[in-house]
């Protein structure tokens, strides 16, 4: 029986034309309200450094206003472990952060920085806190994921996505079998795998089908369709995508 695919939508983007203006509108906890309600399965909320999207209070509000989980996205520093021991979401899902970049532009060196997670890791997962690991499709960062003990690993999709936005089928491909090659080896060794960045209607379903692969975290594309079509029915349209693929 192929298992279900969950979807969590990231509601960053809604905060951040909130904060190109200021003051409170659109509040990405309404947001988080339609998702709930239109059969979405997570929030996912990166709250940054520089604070351009997300803030502090919006998690609580979030928390408050639904029972879906929260994926809270964070950078490995002592701020933001500490901000996630506050709030105790569902999961936190470790992903690098340069305060230069536009959105978070690859996978999370888990090798090289094993000594610098392993303490967050331990604290969060201390704390009842599903700890997931944002990395490339790629055996030696999923091996690290296993020796830091993470339950989740979720894959960066960005590079299949730019060669779907490229035309260039032939490396859509070799993204593509890499990431299910990982997936399947995640799954034999006991990680859930989860994927995300860049995933869009046109690209979706290839990575959707994957049969391990049990949660997609898709929001920039989500919101920006809303503009256009509303939040319910872009992420309505999404879910059917998904579901179909499955």
């Amino acid at each position: 029986m192929t298992r279900p695919l969950r979807l969590g939508v990231n509601i960053d983007h809604v905060a951040t034309i909130r904060n190109a203006r200021g003051g409170d509108h659109p509040d990405p906890v309404r947001a988080a309200k339609i998702v709930a309600s239109v059969g979405g399965d997570g929030i996912t909320a990166h709250l940054r450094e520089d604070r351009r999207h997300i803030r502090d209070d919006d998690l609580r509000r979030i928390q408050e206003a639904t029972d879906l989980p929260l994926n809270l996205e964070m950078a490995a520093t002592e701020e933001m472990l500490e901000i996630a021991l506050a709030h105790k979401p569902h999961a936190a899902c470790i992903v690098p952060e340069k305060r230069e970049e536009r959105t978070t532009e690859g996978g999370l060196d888990a090798a090289g920085q094993h000594n610098t997670l392993a303490p967050i890791v331990w604290k969060l997962k201390d704390n009842g806190i599903r700890v997931s690991l944002f990395i490339e499709a790629d055996e030696r960062q999923l091996d690290a994921a296993l020796k830091l003990g993470v339950e989740v690993v979720e894959f960066h999709t960005g590079e299949y996505a730019h060669a779907h936005l490229d035309g260039d089928s032939e490396k859509m491909a070799r993204e593509f079998k890499r990431i299910a090659d990982m997936a399947a080896l995640a799954a034999k060794n006991g990680i859930e795998p989860h994927a995300g960045h860049g995933l869009t209607y046109e690209n979706v379903q290839p990575i959707a089908a994957i049969p391990q692969i049990a949660e997609l975290n898709i929001g920039h594309y989500l919101v920006g369709e809303a503009v256009f079509v509303g939040l319910e029915s872009a992420v309505r349209h999404m879910r059917e995508l998904m579901d179909e693929a499955r």
